[in-house]
């Protein structure tokens, strides 16, 4: 019973590094050199959110010496966070921090005003394949693109 007693007590010790840094950093790099950009953003959002965990523990150590439960809700937080299926970083990104996010701030300004605000809304990737139309077609196609949506959801 000691050996199991002292797995126990030292899970966090044992399986932390291999969840929160090994197997995410082999994502990462598997993410790299994908050609999706969905788990790009589990990434970036994991080690994001793995940074905040850790600044937390370097402003706080003086609190969370005292909690002896502390070392597994970081490891159950961090398996959540990474394991295949759940993905919970991207959960995090997409119902939490996207809101937080601009991500349409950085629309260059040779559009119209009008046409700034559309793109603003946009991922970044669908910014990209509008931008391609709207050099290819001009400005006044994609305005009767916009106008044609906003007659259809009218409808609606």
């Amino acid at each position: 019973m000691g050996l199991l007693a002292t797995i126990a007590r030292h899970l966090d010790t044992l399986l932390g590094p291999g969840v929160m840094l090994v197997f995410p950093l082999y994502a990462s790099m598997l993410a790299l050199e994908g050609s999706t950009s969905e788990d790009d953003q589990q990434w970036l959002t994991y080690w994001v959110l793995y940074s905040f965990i850790t600044l937390f523990e370097l402003s706080f150590w003086k609190v969370l010496q005292w909690l002896p439960f502390w070392p597994y809700l970081k490891l159950l937080f961090c398996m959540w966070l990474v394991l295949p299926g759940i993905n919970g970083a991207a959960y995090v990104y997409a119902n939490i921090a996207r809101k937080y996010v601009k991500v349409g701030s950085n629309v260059s300004s040779k559009y119209p005003e009008g046409q700034r605000k559309v793109l603003q809304m946009m991922s970044i990737d669908a910014r990209r394949s509008v931008e391609s139309y709207i050099e290819k077609y001009g400005p006044e196609a994609f305005d009767r693109v916009v106008k044609a949506a906003e007659k259809e959801a009218n409808k609606k």
